[in-house]
Order: structure tokens, then C-alpha cells, then sequence
């Protein structure tokens, strides 16, 4: 994204970056940037005294009312903005503020405080759920392009796009949002899994941190993409240990995104990432990242093929 890193590992969006203290134990660990909690669009409009009447967007989440009055008590956006400054003195690393966004409201002017705030850079988790029959998939795509043009043309600094595979044609998509003029694509945003409480009749979170199993999703469309498009790829989630970081800077990946390892091992995990990062560059002759950045990637790959296979077969599996 333009930005100057020490290594290629970045605390991902969560929980873990909602507070100057977390931020700067993260940097003593290792960490070459954070990405802030997601402000949610919900927040700012509210945040602008917009009702939420007046606010398309919560037509897409019926208990967005609610929400918003609870969590706009203790974190609006006025603290949000002073997360950002306090962290730029607390931390020498980049600081990168997040909006998790659905629309391509008048929100968009709240862009332009992050960037006098002092934020590095924006990235925005962009996730339009394709549950309305009456929309094709033309009008949910649609919402993207209008949100990160509007954006681009709102600040100067480096942004970045963080989106999901649910797309009918993921590879043409992303060609299409690199084309926008974002600085990276973060592959791939992490939902709210839904699980029902047969008992209590009730609907409630489930899966809530990554498996070390989900990496191939990620790994396989960094490797397909990140010679494609016109921009720096992040991966994200199910990156646990310094050989998931590996496999992704093989694929293509400029840097990584993990947030669920740190929550269960601490952020100490950080430098074990990147001391099995540094002994496999040592163990290989590697000086530096560009050495061995997309060398596994479909382009570079001896058997690029392999990427593209969906159905198990012995050859490849080793199963019988």
C-alpha cells in the first residue's frame, strides 16, 4: 500500500486493537502495524445525528437501532478519532483505520477526519450479503465501486479494499476493484457465523475465531491473484504459525493479517511468527522478502494446475 513496514505480519481488525495499551504491546511484540476496530457505518451516521429512519442501511440489519444505541454509549465516533491520535503518539508503526461499510452514504465525508486524525492509511470491509432475490449481483457489485470511488476521492492517503469471495467471478472482480485506484486488497474478510440455541430458540455466534484449516481458502486466490491485479494483496484469516505466513508470502501475499492466534496465544505469538519467518529465509539463502514474495503464486508455480482443482482426487489428496 505504499507503506513502510518492518515485516510483512499486521494485527488484523478486532477487539485486540480497540485500545492504545493493546496497540502498543502488539508494536513492543513485533507487530508491523495495526489495523484499528471496525467503526461501523451504523456508528458514523448516527455519530452525524442522522436517525436511523433517515438511514438507508439499516434496512440491511433489522437490529441495527438497538446496536447502535448500545455501542454508541461507550465507543462513538469521536473516540474513535482520538484512538487514532493517541496511537500515532503511543506507536511508530503505521495505524490504519478501519469502517466497516454497506453503502455509499454522505458517511463517506467522516473519511476525510481519519486522514487529519493522522491515520496511515483506511481499510474498508465491504461486504454486501447477495440474500435479496430482487437484487442481481450487477446492483450488490455496484455498491463497491461507488464506496471506494467516493473514497479515493476523499483522501490521500492509501486505501484498502477488504472483501469476500462471494462473488460470481472473483478474479474479475478483483482485477475491477484494483482498477479504482485502492493500494490493496485484503483477501478475505471474516463473518458472523450463525448457530441456533435448539433449547432457548435463540440464534447466536458460533466459529467465532479462524481455524488453522481455513488458509486455503486465502492461499489459494493470493496464489491465483496476486500477479493479476493492480494492487498489493494482505492475506487474512486462518494464519496461526510462521509456515501459514510463509505459504501466503509464497502465494503472492505482500503482508498478513492475523487477529484469532493472538487472541488465544497472546501477542507474544508475534515474534515466534517471525523468528520461524527469519530461520526458513536463513535455511534458504533468502536476504530479504522479495526474494521469495509470489514464487509458489499461479504464474511461478511449477504446477500452477493445482490451484485451480475443486474436486478431490488421490493424485492430489493422498487419500484413498
Amino acid at each position: 500500500m505504499g507503506l513502510k513496514l518492518k515485516n510483512p505480519i499486521i494485527v488484523g481488525s478486532s477487539g485486540l486493537t480497540n485500545s492504545v495499551e493493546n496497540i502498543k504491546e502488539a508494536a513492543a511484540n513485533g507487530a508491523a502495524a495495526v489495523v484499528l476496530k471496525s467503526l461501523f457505518e451504523e456508528q458514523i451516521l448516527h455519530g452525524a445525528s442522522h436517525t436511523i429512519l433517515q438511514n438507508e442501511a439499516s434496512n440491511f440489519y433489522p437490529e441495527a437501532e438497538d446496536y447502535i444505541r448500545n455501542y454508541t454509549r461507550t465507543y462513538d465516533v469521536d473516540n474513535y478519532l482520538k484512538l487514532i491520535r493517541d496511537s500515532k503518539k503511543a506507536v511508530d508503526i503505521p495505524v490504519i483505520a478501519s469502517i466497516n461499510c454497506i453503502s455509499s452514504h454522505e458517511w463517506i465525508d467522516f473519511a476525510k477526519k481519519i486522514e487529519d486524525a493522522g491515520a496511515d492509511a483506511i481499510e474498508l470491509n465491504l461486504f454486501i450479503l447477495p440474500s435479496d432475490p430482487l437484487k442481481t449481483g450487477e446492483q450488490n457489485e455496484a455498491i463497491y465501486f461507488e464506496i471506494l470511488e467516493k473514497i479515493i476521492q476523499t483522501v490521500k492517503i492509501p486505501v484498502a479494499a477488504k472483501i469476500s469471495y462471494y462473488f460470481s467471478s472473483l478474479s474479475k472482480t478483483a482485477l475491477k476493484l484494483s482498477w479504482t485506484g485502492i493500494s490493496g486488497l485484503v483477501l478475505f474478510n471474516r463473518f458472523f457465523s450463525p448457530d441456533i440455541d435448539i433449547d432457548n430458540f435463540e440464534v447466536k455466534a458460533t466459529n467465532v475465531f479462524s481455524s488453522p484449516a481455513e488458509l486455503s481458502i486465502s492461499l489459494r486466490w493470493v496464489a491465483m491473484l496476486s500477479t493479476k491485479v493492480h494492487c498489493d494483496i494482505a492475506a487474512s484469516t486462518g494464519i496461526h504459525d510462521g509456515k501459514a505466513v510463509i505459504k501466503q508470502l509464497l502465494a503472492g501475499a505482500k503482508a498478513v493479517e492475523i487477529a484469532s492466534v493472538l487472541y488465544k496465544k497472546g501477542f507474544k505469538e508475534i515474534q515466534i511468527m517471525l523468528d520461524e519467518l527469519q530461520t526458513y529465509m536463513t535455511l534458504h539463502n533468502f536476504n530479504n522478502l522479495n526474494q521469495f514474495i509470489g514464487r509458489m503464486s499461479v504464474k511461478e508455480a511449477d504446477n500452477p494446475a493445482a490451484y485451480e482443482r475443486v474436486q478431490f482426487m488421490k493424485h492430489f489428496s493422498g487419500i484413498e
